[in-house]
Order: structure tokens, then sequence, then C-alpha cells
């Protein structure tokens, strides 16, 4: 049966679920608001009503810190002093600095003079059980904080320690770093293996051994579920045509697979042994509370609302040193939407699809496009080629994890795609999101 519905009528679908969900969300806020505004006045009434610590006593007992509390607050009033009465704060969002160091040897201070393979900027929000993660090459070319000049921002670490590599990411890309973790390559290893190991689709062959850097990376295309041994080499390879880019695609699509694996009830009784490791493995300025919080939650984050990114840019060599020269207008577009979470208007703008897909997935690629047509998108971009992992790819702005999710339920097929924002547009220039195909 012939769908007649113009492009707009079928898009407003979308757009009418959501303003269903936003008119939703505004009568339970005021609700919730006018709640609380009620217990709050209680509550304020209750503590002017006290006026000695005989009858905070007689209510609350002795000798218990509400009972404190409520005394210094009386006896504050008494005294026409200020009341020192506080309650712990909600969680709220927190940028999180992730470096993983490489090794200068055997027997080596892994937080001294090392340089930072993996650099990562996570973005927590408690409240809504999500995280946004910016991978920033290893190569990238910044000016280091301090007296260092222009240099690979993964030589910060090496030259300063954490305090250098969080003052030069901070001045970089204009945001607060509020916590950092730097984890070592025996971290991982142990990490993994007291988990049980992670479940990853390797998407081509890895071959590599270097002897000098204590690297042996033995991997066949296809599932691996990989011991801590192998995480490290997957996360360290880079011997392909991608180079430092292909790895850093490995390291977001890694630490996706270890938060889906940390939320299996096998790990999950690991995590008083996985807080003892980071003791002993990780340096972190978060609190011993604070990590236990975090573990905690990591059991129940949303994964389908993970959003990825990386810093773009384009390769440069320079004699004989390579560089990933960041795009400033489109490092800010990222920073924006992962760092501060800024969203656009939602209009009915007609989003132009595009697919890629590796050899043994055409017959779903056709599938999924004649999906997307059936739904009147447009696909103006359709190829084949040695792709990374399943994803969803974002290239405009205005393609959001909502609209992402809306298609999912249109499209099970990619469901288990991972969610990635590139303005750089590397697949489809002209397409506002690309689905691509590969693998698992």
């Amino acid at each position: 049966m012939t769908n007649n519905k113009n492009p707009k009528e079928k898009y407003s679908v979308f757009l009418k679920h959501v303003e269903e969900e936003k008119e939703e969300t505004s009568k339970f806020a005021k609700t919730l608001l006018v709640l609380v505004f009620l217990v709050c006045s209680l509550v304020v009434v209750f503590l002017f009503l006290l006026d000695d610590q005989e009858t905070v006593e007689q209510l609350f007992g002795r000798d218990n810190i509400v009972s404190q509390k409520l005394v210094e607050f009386v006896q504050s009033r008494s005294h026409k002093h200020r009341a020192e009465f506080s309650i712990p704060f909600l969680p709220h969002k927190q940028n999180i600095l992730l470096l993983g160091v490489d090794s200068n040897g055997s027997d080596t201070d892994p937080w001294e003079g090392t340089r930072s393979d993996t650099i990562v900027l996570l973005n927590v929000d408690p409240k809504t059980r999500s995280v946004n993660a910016i991978s920033i090459p290893r190569d990238s070319k910044v000016y280091l904080a301090g007296n260092f000049g222009v240099q690979k921002i993964n030589a910060a670490h090496a030259l300063g320690g954490i305090k250098l590599a969080k003052r030069t990411v901070e001045e970089a890309l204009g945001v607060k770093v509020d916590r950092y973790i730097v984890v070592s390559d025996e971290a991982v290893r142990k990490i993994v293996d007291a988990i049980g190991g992670v479940p990853i689709y390797v998407e081509k062959n890895m071959f590599y051994n270097d002897y000098s850097g204590d690297l042996h990376v033995h991997l066949n295309k296809g599932l691996n579920i990989l011991d801590g041994r192998n995480a490290v080499g997957y996360l360290r390879f880079r011997h392909d045509g991608l180079g430092d880019i292909g790895r850093t695609q490995r390291q977001q699509w890694f630490l996706r697979g270890l938060l889906e694996k940390i939320q299996t009830p096998q790990a999950i009784m690991k995590l008083p042994e996985m807080i003892n490791i980071a003791s002993t493995y990780v340096k972190t300025d978060l609190s011993l509370y604070e990590m236990s919080q975090y573990a905690a939650m990591a059991k129940s984050f949303d994964v389908s609302k993970i959003e990825v990114a990386t810093l773009p840019g384009a390769p440069n060599k320079k004699g004989y040193t390579s560089y990933w020269i960041l795009d400033p207008d489109k490092t800010q577009e990222v920073v924006n939407r992962l760092i501060y979470r800024d969203r656009p208007d939602i209009s009915d703008k007609k989003f132009v699809a595009g697919i890629m897909y590796s050899p043994e997935k055409e017959q779903e690629a056709m599938e999924v496009k004649a999906k997307l047509e059936e739904m009147n998108f447009e696909v103006n971009c359709v190829g084949r080629g040695h792709l990374p992992h399943s994803q969803f790819v974002a290239n405009s702005s205005s393609v959001t994890s909502e609209f992402f999710n809306w298609v999912k339920r249109k499209i099970p097929a990619i469901r288990r795609s991972q969610f990635v924002y590139d303005p750089n547009k590397f697949y489809c220039v002209n397409s506002d999101f690309v689905i691509i195909l590969s693998g698992q």
C-alpha cells in the first residue's frame, strides 16, 4: 500500500511525540514544584516553632546528629546569629578527565614522565544517569599550559603530570575539569580480569609485536571476550590505515562494552574488588565516597543515552612529526553539545540520511534503506567499505539522541548502534545522519 503522506506530515509524527513528552514533563515538574514548596514551608514553620533545647531533645532524642543540628539552629536564633544548618548537596554534573598512560618500562612509576595514550573528557550527569564522552586525539596540536609552547597534547602528562594535563585541556577547550582519573595499563588488566573479561566485536584481524614496549596484540576478527592483557592490546593498537583515529574509535567502543559488562550481575558483585584495585592502580582526586557512588550508579547508566565524539580536525605532517590539527569552530560545536549539553530547537527540517555498510551487511543495508524511504527520508549516500562498529552518526547538530531513539523504535536493526556526533562529516558529506552497519 502506497504511503501518500508528504515528508513534513510524516516527520510531524516525531515532532508531535516530542511535544507531548514536553507537555507531560512540564505538568509533572509543576506538580513536583508545588509539593516541594509545601514541604519546605512546613519545615520552615516547624523550625521556627522550636524554641528550646529541651523540646528538641524530647522530639528527636539526645546525642544524635539531627538533634545537634537543630539545637545549633535554635541557639543561633536566640543569639541572633546566622544558623549553620546544612544538608548534603544532590549529585550534579561533573567533567572528569580520563587519562590512560603508557609505560616507561617495568618497575617504573606510571605517574611520572609517561605520555597519555588515551585522553577522554567525560561529562557525567547522575540525575539523568547519562554519560557524554569526548575523545581527544593524542596527536592534537595545542599550546601546552605554562611555558611549554606548541606540542602534541599527550606530552602534557609527560612534562608536568596530571596538573599540566588538566590545565592544558581546560585552556584548549575552554571548560572546567572537576575531577581526574589516571589509569595505567596494569589497572586495565586487573579490572577487566576481575569482571571476567569484556565482550568486544573486533572489526579486523590485529597482529602486532613491540618487544621494547611489551605490547603484543594477537586478535582475530569477530566477537572476542577480551581478558585484561588483550584489552590493553586492543586499546593501544594503532597500526592500521586510521592510525590514532582508529584507536580513538576503539577506545570509545571499549568504554561502552565495559559499561555494559559492569551492569551485569556477575560484575556488580565485583564492585568492591574494582574499587580496591582502583585505590592501588589508579590515580584520582575522586574521594572513596565519590568512587563508590559512581561505581554504584554505573550499574544503571542508560547505555542508549551515551553520546561520543572525537575532536574534529585533520591530519598534518610537519617534518617527521604528525599532528592532528583541530578545527576550532567544529571543536566548539562538540564542546557545546557534549559538555554544556546544548540542544537545538526541534524544527520541521527534513533530514537527509546516508548508509555505509561492510560487505557482509549488504542485504541488511538495503532493508534499512527501504525502511528509511518508507518513512519518507531521502537517502542520498549508500556506500560499502571496511568499517568500524555499527554506529548512528549525527552530522548535524539538529540530530539529537531523542531523534535517534525514535528512529531505533522504527528500525530495530540499529537498536545496538553507538550514537556518535561528528560535525566533520567523515562518511557522507551531504547527509544529516549516517547509519553504519558493520560487525555487531
